[in-house]
């Protein structure tokens, strides 16, 4: 069953073609992942599937009955509300059909034989079994949890960070389960356990889905078919990124059999043409015509073909390491390193060694300290205690907010700030028009101020411009972040011939496996393991080791259990009942300055005359509070209970 057909669509921004009759189709069930170069319409093919932009010509025909839900790259909220609240308001409709159906329930016990009552019951049980959205509460609770947002539970939602904002509007909306869920780049933001997170309910709650994403991993885990934007319509590949490397390699083959076959038949038609009078007679005009369309699709055909074997040639690459190098001199020996940030700690006791041509990949969780780390390399902050040494060595450092641009800046007056239109590039001399061709830049946008381009292409100038530069190390920062596939590609053939040590944090674990040849991986408690190990196989075998550890745990409570119990005291301690007593109180004034906090958060006077990051730093502060008292409270409640009972 179609969902969605858009047909012959155009669409044009100004003076740039974004389609031309171009066609989509999604079907209830399918996972299609939408690919190509930043700029050439996969947001565009997005918002006119979902019906909140509209096609210059063209027809959008939909199931009327379905609901869309549609996570943009900038989620907006209610003000006013909670991370909690924010969540609930997206599931209202669920709720009230809970609450329906439990109202329904009752009446059909008193009147079983009620056809009206027995059938809109019926109806809300397939609504309800559709969502899946029979324990919201606990569902909630876990994606909280997973997607690290239950500290912030009670927080303002507009006092997040915008990746924070991002992942409570994911969580709705993967709570939500429409009909059809559409996501622009919903692995952004995401440490490697909540991109697994969101793949394993992606698939078990079994959603149709349209999707933008960057990470090959997650897009050859979730796709059942990718459609590729090029040459402003859209060519379709069944499965995920694996198949679809498969099949553009059998389409190139067969686009350069067709190709051969094309330059044939014009050579033959070219000849006829050459004879002259002939040609000039009026019953064979079409078919000059038509040598004229040949010579068309001639000259176009070998740069499409080109492109796609670049592109696939990028993609199977692979390093084989250096041959004949002398000993690798030290750039960076790290001590007995500690750091942290108010009480937690984020790295303790790190002890490691850096040398020439390492390419190393910090990885960890949200929050455990890798673009910390990044700054203590660099000598931008300083250690609680321990020493980084560094060796002679200059240092390139590509950060997320690519501070080495200035927006006031054109491209070409950002590579030749002394003038001219020449960069050197690894010993190269280049035309700079000639050098930014490779990292996917038309001609028209030398004279473009930096200023005017989008975080992609913003993060593609910051890389192209490092690599005109000589530095023996590169520290990157998420370089990653909004590129597209085709940009990503290149960026890895760049540093897999990259002479120098390359030291980056990222969370596209298929560009660390590609790239890394050593892991640090920090654990989010100070922790820190190196490894050598793939980065994807590390994870797997993490996993494993994970699920082995709750299985013995399993098995020792069952042990336990059948044991013979222990004698245990009759009572509570003289300490533990006057806990007893006085927590309640306690806890009470805890939730009475919570609520004054978030009273607080909610009025612009109050935040601004006490300082809005104070308020928040004071919320967050009793709302530790009020969790630890919480636990010991209700952890006495239990122990007395079964002491009564024992």
């Amino acid at each position: 069953m179609a969902y969605i057909d858009l047909y012959d669509i155009d669409k044009q921004y100004d003076v740039k073609l974004i389609f031309k009759q171009m066609n989509f189709h999604l079907e209830e069930g399918e996972r299609v992942a939408i690919v190509g170069a930043n700029g050439c319409g996969k947001s565009t093919l997005m918002k006119i599937s979902a019906g909140v932009e509209e096609p210059d010509s063209g027809k959008r025909v939909i199931d009327r009955s379905i609901e869309i839900g549609l996570l943009l790259q900038q989620p907006i909220f209610k003000e006013g509300l909670t991370v909690y609240q924010a969540i609930e308001a997206e599931l209202k409709e669920l709720k009230e059909a809970q609450k329906k159906y439990e109202e329904l329930s009752n009446a059909i016990a008193n009147d079983p034989q009620n056809r009206a009552l027995l059938k809109e019951h019926e109806k809300l049980t397939a609504f309800l079994d559709h969502h899946n959205a029979w324990d919201l509460n606990s569902k909630i609770e876990r994606v909280l949890q997973e997607f690290q947002l239950k500290q912030y539970e009670n927080r303002l939602v507009s006092t997040l960070s915008g990746g924070e904002q991002r992942r409570v509007a994911l969580a709705s909306l993967i709570l939500k389960k429409p009909d059809v869920l559409m996501l622009d780049e919903p692995t952004n933001h995401l440490d490697v356990y909540m991109v697994e997170f969101l793949e394993d309910i992606l698939l078990k709650e079994k959603f149709t889905l349209l999707f933008i994403s960057h990470d090959r991993y997650f897009i050859d885990k979730i796709a059942t078919r990718i459609v590729e934007v090029e040459e402003h319509k859209l060519v379709s590949y069944k499965g995920g990124y694996e198949q679809f490397l498969h099949q553009k390699e059998q389409r190139l083959e067969a686009m350069q059999k067709e190709h051969e076959n094309l330059i044939r038949l014009l050579k033959k038609e070219e000849e006829w043409l050459s004879r002259g009078v002939q040609a000039r007679q009026t019953r064979n005009q079409g078919r000059k015509k038509r040598v004229f369309q040949l010579r068309e699709e001639a000259k176009k055909n070998p740069a499409i073909i080109r492109k796609i074997k670049i592109e696939l040639e990028r993609e199977k690459r692979s390093w084989k390491g250096e041959k004949g190098f002398s000993k690798k001199k030290m750039l960076f020996e790290i001590s007995s390193l500690y750091y942290s940030i108010g009480d937690k700690e984020l790295i303790k006791d790190f002890n490691a060694r850096i040398l020439q041509r390492d390419k190393i990949a910090i990885v960890g969780p949200n929050g455990s300290g890798k673009s910390t780390l990044l700054k203590l390399l660099l000598g931008k902050l300083k250690p609680d205690r321990g020493t980084i040494k560094r060796g002679e060595a200059t240092i390139g450092y590509f950060d997320q907010h690519r501070e080495m641009l200035n927006d006031n800046h054109t491209l070409i007056e950002t590579f030749c700030p002394d003038g001219g239109d020449r960069v050197m590039v690894e010993g190269r001399n280049m035309h700079v028009f000639g050098y930014l061709k490779t990292f996917l830049f038309p001609k028209e946008y030398l004279d473009k101020k930096v200023g005017q381009l989008s975080g992609g292409e913003k993060n593609r100038v910051a890389l192209a411009l490092l690599f005109t530069k000589h530095y023996d190390c590169l520290i990157l920062d998420e370089p990653t972040n909004d590129l597209d596939i085709q940009t990503i590609n290149i960026l890895e053939e760049k540093l897999l011939n990259y002479q120098g040590s390359v030291i980056f944090v990222s969370h596209d674990r298929y560009f660390v496996d590609k790239i890394a040849q050593k892991l640090f991986i920090l654990k989010g408690d100070g922790n820190f393991e190196e490894s050598f190990t793939a980065y994807s196989e590390y994870l797997e075998i993490e996993k494993e080791l994970k699920s082995i550890q709750n299985y013995e745990n399993e098995i020792n409570k069952s042990k336990l259990s059948t044991s013979q119990p222990k004698k245990v005291k009759k009572k509570l301690s003289y300490k533990e009942q006057r806990e007893l007593e006085i927590l309640p109180k306690k806890i009470e004034e805890l939730e009475s300055k919570i609520d004054e906090l978030n009273s607080c958060l909610c009025n612009p006077q109050c935040y601004n005359q006490k300082g809005l990051s104070v308020v928040g730093e004071e919320l967050s502060k009793v709302e530790k509070e009020y969790e630890k008292l919480s636990d010991i409270y209700l952890n006495l409640l239990e122990k007395e209970e079964e002491l009564k009972n024992n």
